[in-house]
Formats: C-alpha cells, sequence, structure tokens
C-alpha cells in the first residue's frame, strides 16, 4: 500500500500543473523601479552632499501636463521620495504651491548637475512663484524639511538614471 501511494505522488509530481512552483524572490533587478502609482515613470536620484550620499526614488514628470499637475492633491510624501521635473532644453524655472496641500523642499538643479537653489518648506496651497532665473536641468520636490534634515545645501550635486 505504501509503495502504491508513493508511486501515485510521484505520478502526480510528474504531471503538467500538479507541480509546486518555487518560490518567487522578492528581488529586483538593478534598473529603473516600475512605474509610480500615478503613472508616472521612476528613478532613482542621488545627492551628494558632505560625504555622504542620499537616494530617492522620484517619479519623473516629463510632460508638460504632468509638470503643471506635480504633486498637487498629494496629502502624504515619504522621506525617501520626490518628484523630478527635467526640463530639456534647460531653461528658469519657476514653480507655486497652488493645489499642493504639504509643504516641499524645491531643489533647482543647473546643467552641471549642482543646486543652485533651494526653497525650503514652500507654504502649501501658496500662489506666490518660487524660482530663479539661471538656467536649470531640473527641479527636485522633496518633503518639506527634509533637505535641512539631511544636511543638504546649495552646491552639493544632484544625479539620477533617466
Amino acid at each position: 500500500m505504501k509503495r502504491l501511494v508513493f508511486v501515485v505522488l510521484c505520478l502526480a509530481a510528474a504531471l503538467p500543473g500538479c507541480q509546486r512552483e518555487a518560490p518567487q524572490n522578492n528581488v529586483r533587478e538593478a534598473g529603473p523601479p516600475p512605474k509610480a502609482p500615478s503613472g508616472l515613470d521612476q528613478a532613482i536620484l542621488t545627492i551628494e552632499s558632505g560625504g555622504r550620499s542620499h537616494r530617492f526614488t522620484v517619479e519623473v514628470a516629463r510632460t508638460e501636463q504632468q509638470q503643471a499637475q506635480g504633486l498637487m492633491g498629494r496629502r502624504t510624501l515619504p522621506a525617501d521620495r520626490g518628484m523630478l521635473f527635467p526640463f530639456d532644453p534647460p531653461r528658469a524655472a519657476e514653480f507655486w504651491m497652488r493645489g499642493t496641500l504639504i509643504p516641499l523642499d524645491m531643489l533647482f538643479i543647473r546643467t552641471n548637475g549642482t543646486i543652485a537653489k533651494i526653497a525650503a518648506n514652500t507654504v502649501p496651497l501658496s500662489e506666490e512663484p518660487v524660482g530663479t532665473d539661471e538656467e536649470l536641468s531640473a527641479v527636485l520636490e522633496l518633503r518639506g524639511g527634509r533637505a535641512a534634515e539631511l544636511g543638504i545645501r546649495e552646491g552639493d550635486t544632484v544625479s539620477w538614471s533617466d
């Protein structure tokens, strides 16, 4: 009887669809993260500051429509997340907080990758423009106060995978 049960189990294991699947490994391959829940592409962004590297996963607002929407309506922004607004071609930029419910740090990034200006803890819902006349490759928005928490300063270097 034991031999019959063993043979039946072996045959069942050999049939297609009867085999147990190997456990899935939750480790993701290196490369850009998948799309954000917002549908935007994501990128890994690093800020080099005072000999330390600070890494963020950022949503990339590429189109005019995506950039106009930005982080409007969001109620939270995790400490290791942000939104990147790349400019091609580079240009000066002004931002405001219309429709944005949380304070943000806005980091204005020059074409050489250095931070030109940090507008810290911008006021939610404000329509007061915040910007710089310098030619920029991008603007990065982080949770309000995050730049100060990490010691990020003007002149620090920003890079991202895109």
